[in-house]
């Protein structure tokens, strides 16, 4: 699971904002955001330099490992 969606909205920032910037299309990013497929690593680093945020941010990993946030 993974917290793009979340941070999207925190951000105010749009899924059609981040497949435009990802240069992926809408549906693959939609899909990203309400957890039906995962992207791949590379995406994953991609995702969070475009919103600015740590990695561990978007996966939702904490010191302890990952949380079900």
């Amino acid at each position: 699971m993974n917290n793009i969606k979340i941070i999207l909205k925190r951000q105010g920032r749009s899924q059609a904002w981040l497949a435009e910037h990802l240069g992926k299309s809408y549906v693959v990013t939609t899909n990203y955001c309400n957890n039906k497929t995962q992207p791949s690593v590379s995406t994953l680093y991609k995702i969070a330099g475009l919103l600015e945020v740590n990695v561990k941010e978007l996966i939702g990993a904490t010191d302890r490992g990952l949380t079900n946030s």
